[in-house]
């Protein structure tokens, strides 16, 4: 007995977005600032003295011209935040952990002992953690210095 075969599925009908050519027509420059709701990154003109987020509706100020903004990512929950350049701390609004705002004069760099991963330190640091593989790596030592995993 023949089995009746079903019609193909139309297609879908391809998405077209919504008209975004205002967001085209600044020609002028723009910033970012992180949404004090949502922490969703934010673009915006030249000019602007506060932006409304489109996906929760909260209203940002910005910062006044010529602040200098800073980034940092939050060590409790991995966040990115945006600080006024300058400060020494910064807490997180997701976690509220605080967390230290160094300078790019107050930090080293090395690569972990053991899975190469860049890290940064605070300079007179005689040993860092790696957060990746968790190997403590000597600051300064010689190549033969004990370096070990931590538990």
């Amino acid at each position: 007995m023949p089995v009746p075969l079903a019609p193909y599925p139309t297609p879908p009908v391809p998405f077209t977005p919504p008209n975004v050519s205002f967001v085209l027509q600044f020609s002028g420059a723009q910033s970012q600032l992180v949404c004090t709701g949502c922490r969703n990154l934010l673009m915006y003109p030249a000019g602007a003295t506060s932006v409304c987020c489109a996906v929760c509706s909260t209203v940002t100020a910005v910062p006044a011209p010529g602040t200098e903004m800073a980034q940092l990512v939050c060590g409790g929950c991995h966040t990115l935040l945006m600080y006024i350049r300058g400060a020494t701390s910064v807490q997180c609004s997701c976690c509220h952990t605080v967390n230290l705002a160094m300078e790019a004069n107050q930090v080293a760099h090395v690569n972990c002992g053991n899975c190469r991963m860049l890290l940064m330190y605070q300079y007179g640091a005689r040993s860092v953690k790696c957060a990746v593989c968790n190997f403590v790596t000597s600051v300064g030592a010689s190549p033969g210095a004990e370096q070990k995993p931590s538990s």
